[in-house]
């Protein structure tokens, strides 16, 4: 298993972005601010995108793991290795997320808790519909975890 940071042809990756993210012009929004990893494990298996937040606060912006890589630690190896990565530079590790019970539950078990919500951000934001495991997402959950 490899991690390593994709400078270019972030793009070429939009099918493993869009798992986490289904519209493509949120993509956009985040994608050249943010710094990309990709987890490669024989092949690219999972992606991260990371922003600097300003006041120490780093932001996962996009985390997705191929459907067939997951539930095998890919998720959660890429969040470790974005913790070791920053720590000492950030204090806050943050991560954006609809109110899913396949999300929450990840991110919690990550070590993070949540802190705040932002009401109808889905709803707001989005085109369409955003309907995880059953559940349509209305607001955005913020979850942190200190990382110091």
């Amino acid at each position: 298993m490899e991690i390593r940071e994709l400078k270019d042809n972030k793009r070429d990756y939009m099918w493993l972005l869009l798992l986490a993210d289904e519209q493509e012009d949120m993509v956009e929004k985040y994608l050249d601010k943010g710094t990309m990893f990709l987890l490669e494990d024989g092949a690219p298996k999972a992606e991260c995108i990371v922003t600097d937040e300003g006041g120490g606060i780093l932001e996962i912006k996009n985390i997705a793991v191929r459907p067939e890589a997951q539930g095998k630690g890919y998720g959660r190896a890429l969040l470790q290795f974005v913790e070791d990565h920053y720590r000492g530079r950030f204090h806050t590790l943050q991560a954006g997320t609809g109110d899913s019970p396949l999300t929450i539950p990840f991110y919690q078990k990550c070590g993070f808790s949540e802190s705040h919500r932002v009401k109808n951000f889905f709803l707001d934001h989005y085109d369409h519909p955003i309907i995880e495991d059953g559940v349509l997402l209305t607001d955005m959950v913020y979850l942190r975890k200190a990382i110091g």
